[in-house]
This record gives structure tokens, C-alpha cells and sequence, in this order.
């Protein structure tokens, strides 16, 4: 596996800080580049975070922390760095003139990331006159230090092997890479949180509901599931024994009923039912029905109860209703409980009595 002796971050706002601490807090030095006359102070106040994080995660101790250097231009921040993470401002025009820099500077087989979450690497690649070729995106998400999934995105000029070394690299610090199979603006996460979030916008415009009423929604429902599952997996169990097939057959045709304001969507027929209905046999056909539906439970019970210790204490958003509804089931339960243990107690002197009862009987007779 390709790993990571020294890296270089270019930016180092939320982003690029999160990288940052991923980095650090896996024993690899970093050398990072910033105009920002705040920058210190900010990657610094992100790297408290990720640290408190990380002690939670690994009590037992962490290795030896990567040393940070913060390089006065881009080129002494690249120079002798095995990975490049570049993750400035989402400006086309600001892309072009870093990654040109970076590329003219880095050692000739460092590969290059970049954390943008919508620009097309080959619009990026055009700047780049030496060595395009070792360019992906590395999309992650917010706080980068904790979850663990980054989109791989390759570019007309990416090499296939710079893709699987990227993939190396990521996962060598505890991520999770996806390979997006065609170029495409925003990828897939993004463009289902673009989805969601125009639909939210909507809802709230409309008046159909709040702000916090739609989080809770998310929070209290579905986004659990999503959590543990995903998407198309959560939607297999719900077409029971019958599976993908049953559900895409109940609800496939909602998708023509105007129930959102996105209704552009793909033609439902027989083709994009096998497709979904193989890809889905294809990820989860090794469990039962019965199988999964135990493993989703399992995870959910696990998930609020860990947000039920939460917030000193008090939990946090479905982990808070957890607690008190765990609590109200135990109240419940400890009224029977000290019913029988007070009739099971009361018996024993009257079946005490009965006994003296038998033998002064038996003295009298």
C-alpha cells in the first residue's frame, strides 16, 4: 500500500485545516501554505478539536504526531512532499493559477488532490503543463478529521494508476474512497445534498414547515438509517422477502405523482428497475431479509444509545428521546415487577400460618 512520508497542504481554512489534522494525527508531517495572516491561529483551533476527537476514539494512546511547518509559498510547501491536498476557494480562475504552481514545483510522482466539491478535474487540469496526469479530485466532507469518505474523481488526463495510488493514500489514513466512474459537476454527494437541498428550501418557503421541524424530521428518522445503511440498502429491507424488486414495483411509479417541486426524473420502466434491482442484489444479497432487518436494528439501538450519553449527559437529538423513552419503558416495567415480589412476600407468612396451623392440629388431635 502507497503511504505518506511527508504531505503538503495548499489552504488551510475548514477544509484544508481538516486535512490538516487527518494528517497529523496519523504521524505524517505536514508542510502547509496560507496567505491568510489568521491561518495559524485557525488551523490551530481545528487542531484542538480533531485532538479531543481522536482521544475519544482511541483511549489507548495515538502515534506520534506529525510535525506541522507553515511554508512561506506554495513551492517550499510542495517540495519534497509525497501528496499535495490543495483545497483554496472553489474560483475556477484561483484553481488554474495554484495548481499550475504546484504542479511546476512538486516532485515529479507526488499525487495531487484536490478538495474541490463541484469543478470538473479536467476544467482544473488545463493549468497544469508538467504533469496533469496525476491530478484527482479528493472530495471529503466537514469535519474531514472524522468522516472518513472522500470521492475520487478522475480527469481526461488522469492516469488510471495516479487513481488507485490516491486510493491507497486515502484509505492509509483511515478514509473510506469512493471512485466516481464518470466526470461529472458536484459528483454524488453533493448532488444529493443539492437535491434535499432545494426541496428544504421549498418546504420552507411554502410554509409547510420549520427549519427545525424539517432537522428533526432528518434527525429522528430516515437520517439514522441513512447512517448505518445508505440509501438503496434501507429501501431493499423495506420491500421485505421480496425485496428490491417489491419495493421498486410499490413505489417506482411516485415518481411521477407531483409531490416535489424536482420533477425531472428518470423514465421508470423495466430497465431501471433490473438495474437497480441487480446492483442491490449485487450489495447485499449475501444477508436474508430477516438478516438485515436484525443488523439495522442492532445499529440503530447502538447509534442512539451512544447520542443518548451525549451532551453531558442529557443526550442529543434522538439519543435525548432515547434516553427518556428507555427510562419511561424501565418505570413501567418496575411496578410488576415489585407487584409480584410484594404478592410472592405476602404469601410466605400466610403459608408460614398454615403450617403452625397443621401442627397444633395435629398436638390437639
Amino acid at each position: 500500500m502507497n503511504t505518506i512520508s511527508k504531505a503538503a497542504a495548499i489552504g488551510g481554512g475548514v477544509i484544508g485545516a481538516g486535512w490538516v489534522a487527518r494528517l497529523l494525527l496519523n504521524g505524517i508531517d505536514v508542510s502547509i501554505f496560507d496567505p491568510d495572516p489568521e491561518a495559524t491561529r485557525k488551523v490551530s483551533e481545528v487542531m484542538k478539536g480533531a485532538r479531543r476527537a481522536y482521544k475519544q476514539m482511541v483511549p489507548g494512546g495515538l502515534p506520534k504526531e506529525g510535525k506541522l511547518t507553515y511554508a512561506t509559498t506554495i513551492a517550499e510547501a510542495v517540495a519534497d512532499a509525497d501528496f499535495i491536498q490543495e483545497s483554496v476557494p472553489e474560483r475556477l480562475d484561483l484553481k488554474h493559477k495554484v495548481l499550475a504552481e504546484i504542479d511546476m514545483h512538486a516532485p515529479a510522482n507526488a499525487i495531487i488532490g484536490s478538495s474541490t466539491s463541484g469543478i470538473k478535474p479536467s476544467d482544473m487540469q488545463v493549468a497544469m503543463k508538467k504533469h496533469p496526469e496525476r491530478l484527482v479530485v479528493g472530495h471529503p466532507f466537514n469535519p474531514v478529521y472524522l468522516l472518513p469518505i472522500v470521492e475520487i474523481v478522475g480527469g481526461i488526463k488522469t492516469f488510471p494508476e495516479a487513481i488507485e495510488v490516491a486510493k491507497e493514500i486515502y484509505s492509509s489514513i483511515g478514509m473510506k474512497p469512493v471512485v466516481i466512474r464518470k466526470e461529472i459537476e458536484a459528483f454524488v454527494g453533493d448532488r444529493l445534498l443539492e437535491a434535499a437541498w432545494r426541496e428544504a428550501l421549498w418546504l420552507i418557503k411554502d410554509g409547510i414547515c420549520s427549519v427545525e421541524e424539517l432537522d428533526d424530521i432528518m434527525r429522528y428518522g430516515f437520517g439514522l438509517r441513512w447512517a448505518q445503511m445508505g440509501m438503496f440498502q434501507v429501501y431493499r429491507v423495506a420491500g421485505g422477502e421480496a425485496g428490491m424488486r417489491h419495493f421498486m414495483a410499490q413505489f417506482g411509479p411516485c415518481l411521477q405523482w407531483p409531490w416535489t417541486k424536482l420533477m425531472d426524473v428518470p423514465e421508470f420502466n423495466d430497465e431501471l428497475v433490473e438495474l437497480i434491482a441487480g446492483q442491490s442484489d449485487d450489495q447485499s444479497s449475501k444477508w436474508s431479509i430477516r438478516e438485515l432487518e436484525k443488523i439495522r436494528d442492532d445499529n440503530l439501538v447502538a447509534i442512539m444509545d451512544a447520542l443518548s450519553k451525549q451532551n453531558k449527559g442529557k443526550g442529543w437529538g434522538a439519543g435525548a428521546l432515547y434516553k427518556d423513552y428507555t427510562k419511561h419503558l424501565a418505570a413501567q416495567a418496575k411496578p410488576k415487577a415489585s407487584k409480584a415480589a410484594e404478592k410472592a412476600k405476602a404469601s410466605k407468612p400466610v403459608k408460614k400460618a398454615a403450617k403452625v396451623s397443621k401442627k397444633v392440629a395435629g398436638k390437639k388431635g
